[in-house]
């Protein structure tokens, strides 16, 4: 059994950097635990509550395009739509009267840059739907460059053509406070680099956000089971491949570090990504770190069942029913999936 992280005495909060949050042995100087960042609403209590399971339990996906030529039905995920500002507001209220309550934010940028990224379109539809939900939701920020980066990479590169680290955190925090200034209720960094949770608790902390808990995809493999979501997000990298920073499906013990670091550096909530191949590290990574771990079903997992019920193979609904079933078997606490909205049709109580 892998020993419980720990956190960094109080009296060194304020000697680092939101960029230089890490230190060479990995020991990150972030605050003593905020427990009341999942106790602040309503919504966020129902998703980490341990007792039964319900929709407040499932997160629903919603992807934001600023260009309204890229609207319309996402291939392999039914049910799911690329929306522009005012087609979200229609499927936040759709989704809400669905008993829908957690909802994870996908921003799609018209425009890529190499750097200097400019979140205004996710900023303004954020606060749009914050307040059309009032305090009924959650919204939760995935939070990554790969949307925005030309060339579809979950980081920035120096001139050489390396990861530049320091530059890749800046950007982060940058669309972070930018994210919870506008609304979000939380950020979920998926980058997998290294140090970027607490780089992002300590510049929350900084600007006065200490209460915005941050939901980290703490062990994300490299996997094929993402095309769905990267035709969804315009976010396939144009050279290359993202195993220098995911985790090889191979490494066990990687994921189980990435999981206990990102719980030292401040992270509220942990995650696994594909969550059905990863059944095996959701209840030791819960064990070794005292926090609750989610699962996202993502959409090469969703897009499966869909084919089978297409074929004739398979009752997609009870197959999707069956699926959460597993993960909660497994032990998440929370699931990511396309199906969110259709909990309550599957028989789930709301709360």
């Amino acid at each position: 059994m892998l020993d419980r992280v720990t956190r960094a005495p109080a009296a060194t909060i304020g000697h680092a950097t939101a960029v230089g949050a890490v230190t060479a042995t990995g020991d990150a100087t972030v605050p003593p635990r905020r427990l009341q960042r999942l106790r602040r609403t309503a919504p966020l209590r129902d998703l980490v509550a341990e007792v039964g399971f319900t929709q407040s339990q499932l997160i629903q996906p919603l992807f934001l395009v600023e260009n309204a030529a890229d609207t319309g039905p996402i291939p392999g995920l039914p049910g799911n739509v690329r929306l522009t500002r005012e087609s979200a507001l229609a499927q936040l209220d759709a989704d809400l009267a669905a008993g829908a309550r957690q909802f994870i934010l996908f921003p799609v940028p018209a425009r890529k840059h190499v750097r200097d990224f400019d979140p205004g379109f996710a900023c303004d539809t954020i606060a749009a739907l914050r307040r059309r939900a009032g305090n009924d939701a959650s919204l939760w920020l995935d939070t990554c460059l790969c949307s925005y980066t030309a060339d579809g990479h979950c980081c920035l590169h120096d001139t050489r053509g390396q990861q530049d680290l320091p530059a890749t955190l800046d950007a982060l925090v940058e669309l972070a406070l930018q994210y919870v200034a506008a609304g979000a209720d939380g950020i979920a960094p998926s980058d997998m680099n290294d140090g970027r949770v607490a780089a992002l608790r300590l510049a929350l902390d900084a600007a006065g956000h200490d209460l915005v808990p941050i939901m980290s995809y703490s062990a994300k493999f490299a996997s094929q089971l993402y095309g769905p979501f990267r035709g969804a997000a315009h976010s396939a990298p144009t050279h290359g491949d993202r195993r220098r920073y995911q985790i090889d499906v191979r490494a066990r013990r990687d994921a189980l570090a990435s999981s206990q670091r990102c719980a030292a550096e401040g992270a509220d909530l942990l995650m696994v990504k594909p969550g059905m191949s990863s059944l095996d590290l959701i209840q030791p990574i819960a064990d070794a770190t005292g926090l609750a771990v989610g699962a996202y079903q993502v959409s090469g997992e969703y897009a499966a069942l869909a084919l089978l019920a297409r074929e004739g193979f398979a009752d997609f609904d009870a197959a999707l029913l069956e699926s959460w079933y597993a993960l909660r078997r497994g032990g998440a606490a929370f699931i990511i999936t396309y199906g969110a909205r259709l909990g309550r049709t599957l028989g789930l109580a709301a709360r």
